[in-house]
């Protein structure tokens, strides 16, 4: 009988659930259930039974389990009843304030929230006084549990939100700690976006028997969801960027990108173009954070540029774009993304800028999310250049105020053109708004990678494991952007395209460096870098140690080579700077940071 109310609960006062909460839905504005919510509601209110659900970011997942939970709580005991764990403070605190909420007619409901970068003693008073619910982050809990300040040996619920992100983020043994720390007869109820190994690997290992539900297709891509990309060269990545977001007529979004040197310098130079944009990511306090975040969700900031990990738990509904400064190393990392637009009914573009290479990937992408990805051509900087005229045109015609207090301004500015016509001011005026738009010098009106040149012909995917052997692999693009770095690293040392992208940052202290194709093979790596740096590249990385391993990296030329240090001149004076750090607490710092990336 319970599939039959599963499929016909269409709104909430269908739901069964307590007055109190039907209320509270209803002074909230909500009076039909989600797909998710009408699909686990009945089920977690009544039911005692693991379960699996799987719906989009943005779906109402908050409400679907907690209503259910405020609906079953006994509010006449202070003690810890349900634990919900999620990857972030910003998404614990949307989580607290939602069950807030959602129990604003109900009496004797306590929720704490519990996370890293506050108060820990703040935390402890209020766990200390009872709560029956408890919202936090994994690190934050388990060093709770390991203090004896939260105890759950009377746990009813345990819920994980988010859990893919959680495991993303490489939080597997703090759920682990507490799975084991929690007793044995409760229910468990995993929310997810997407079904992973490691996520299959935790409910395989922890829960009984969990019923499944699904909102959607598995990985798939929400449908009022545009999917668009566009074919650049590697070095015109930026440039695409700025034309991208010029063209549109509303851009309020996130900018992905792989590493934190990178979100602060695309910021700066989206800022310096006149964008309102602001970088979010790891080496950012928690203050910074809160202030960015908060300039973001009042729209005073219209474009975030972050790494996945800064964004997670970022729920913003009004978000028109999301757009992918690099494909992710994951297709599922693309989903989550994706899924951050496009909320609560709302139309939102999941924007990818890509080099010739990735159209395998694309093709991958289409079809794990179900959906199919529309090429664009990226503007000509002439589009551009008449857009942004014709829109200081119109703001000159807006200009409000009067000319009081300017002195004899005006009577000097009407003298000088006394002798103009009309024609010839407003020529006047054409020719001064295209000089202020002057683009770089060198830089070519179009940007675009056009079918059967470069590497457009070339495959790949985000399954491609091909061993091709060297003579297969050239060591630069068809269109000379980038040369191989060779290093003695690679899976055995745990290895990502990521990490190793985020090292080269950090180290030459140049987040604008482009990378091509980056292969991983268990003890070695090729890297893909623009040419122009990659004997930068190479000096910095060669000499250096990655744990008992000394580093060495070559430029692959095509005409073999020894490593980097090998060579002469001026680049051989840099190596020697470089050399010096190997000595003292300059090696112990970068060598710290080799290990902070593995």
């Amino acid at each position: 009988m319970l599939p039959y109310i599963l499929i016909y609960m269409k709104s909430f006062l269908e739901s069964g659930l307590r007055p109190e909460l039907i209320e509270a839905v209803s002074a909230l504005g909500f009076t039909e259930p989600t797909p998710i919510q009408a699909r686990t509601l009945p089920l977690l209110q009544e039911a005692s039974k693991d379960m699996i659900a799987l719906a989009q970011t943005g779906t109402g997942k908050t409400a679907a389990f907690g209503l259910p939970l405020l609906h079953r709580l006994d509010t006449e005991s202070n003690k810890v009843q349900a634990l919900v764990l999620c990857p972030t403070r910003e998404l614990c605190l949307q989580i607290v304030n939602d069950l807030k909420d959602f129990s604003r007619f109900m009496k004797g409901v306590s929720v704490t929230a519990v996370y890293g970068g506050a108060s820990m003693e703040v935390q402890i008073r209020a766990l200390r006084k009872g709560s029956q619910v408890v919202i936090g982050t994994p690190g934050r809990v388990v060093d709770m549990i390991s203090r004896g300040e939260l105890r759950l040996q009377n746990l009813d619920w345990f819920v994980l939100d988010e859990a893919d992100e959680m495991l993303n983020m490489g939080f597997k043994e703090d759920l682990e700690t507490v799975f084991e720390a929690a007793p044995e007869a409760k229910n468990t109820w995993l929310f997810s976006a997407t079904m992973p190994s490691k996520v299959e690997s935790i409910a395989g290992k922890y829960m009984r028997d969990p019923l499944k539900i699904t909102v959607g297709k598995r990985n798939e891509g929400a449908s009022n969801i545009s999917h668009v990309y566009y074919m650049v060269q590697a070095r015109d990545r930026f440039e695409a960027l700025s034309r991208i977001i010029a063209s549109e007529e509303e851009v309020y979004g996130v900018v992905f990108c792989r590493t934190r040197a990178e979100t602060t310098g695309i910021a700066e130079k989206l800022s310096r173009k006149g964008y309102e944009a602001q970088a979010l990511n790891g080496d950012m306090s928690q203050q910074q954070r809160d202030q960015v975040m908060g300039s973001f969700r009042k729209g005073r900031v219209k474009l975030l540029v972050a790494t996945d990990v800064a964004a997670r738990g970022l729920d913003v509904d009004e978000l028109t774009h999301v757009i992918n400064y690099n494909l992710p190393d994951d297709p599922e990392v693309y989903v989550h993304r994706s899924g951050r637009t496009g909320r609560a009914g709302k139309s939102g573009v999941a924007v990818s800028i890509i080099h010739s290479r990735e159209q395998g990937r694309i093709r991958e992408l289409e079809r794990i999310t179900g959906k199919k990805f529309e090429q664009k051509k990226v503007p000509l900087l002439s589009e551009i250049t008449r857009k942004r005229v014709l829109s200081m045109a119109d703001k000159l015609m807006e200009s409000e105020g009067n000319l009081s207090g300017m002195g004899d301004v005006p009577a000097a500015v009407a003298l000088k053109f006394a002798d103009l016509s009309r024609e010839d001011l407003i020529e006047l005026w054409i020719k001064a708004a295209y000089a202020a738009q002057q683009p770089e010098p060198g830089m070519p009106d179009n940007v675009n990678v056009e079918k059967g040149k470069g590497r457009m012909e070339a495959k790949g995917s985000y399954g491609d494991k091909r061993k091709a052997g060297r003579s297969e692999r050239p060591s630069r693009d068809a269109d000379g952007a980038f040369t191989e770095v060779e290093i003695n690293l690679g899976r055995a040392q745990y290895l990502k395209p990521n990490k190793i992208m985020g090292i080269i940052n950090d180290l030459t202290g140049n987040p604008s460096i482009n990378f091509g194709r980056i292969d991983i093979f268990d003890n070695k790596t090729f890297v893909g870098v623009e040419s122009g740096h990659a004997e930068d590249v190479a000096a910095v990385l060669d000499g250096l140690r990655f744990g008992s391993i000394r580093v060495k990296a070559n430029v692959k030329t095509g005409r073999g080579g020894g490593s980097y240090g090998s060579r002469g001149g001026s680049k051989g004076y840099e190596k020697k700077k470089f050399a010096g750090k190997s000595k003292g607490k300059g090696s112990k710092n970068i060598a710290g940071r080799f290990k902070k990336n593995r």
